[in-house]
């Protein structure tokens, strides 16, 4: 099952320069796990005590797993996770 896992620029120069990762996995937390192991120190920039860090935002297909299931949401062949650090401003 291949998804499309969108990076963000801060975390590009872990997969070198990639800004689409492909992934073969069916759920968010597999999928960061797989992220992790093509690219080495991902997952720690994007998890903290195995839950997804406060200030990243991952979507699939458009929808926040924070109103999903979380790591365990499943995702289908074909859609697109999008890793999302949040903006902050004043």
């Amino acid at each position: 099952m291949s998804v499309k896992v969108r990076i963000p620029s801060q975390l590009r120069q872990l997969t070198s320069n990639e800004s689409i990762v492909d992934i073969d996995a069916g759920t968010v937390g597999g999928i960061i796990m797989e992220l992790e192991n093509v690219h080495p120190g991902i997952a720690e920039r994007l998890l903290e005590d195995g839950q997804v860090r406060r200030f990243i935002n991952v979507y699939v297909d458009g929808d926040d797993i924070r109103f999903m299931d979380g790591l365990d949401t499943e995702v289908a062949d074909g859609s697109e996770v999008s890793i999302v650090p949040a903006v902050a401003g004043g």
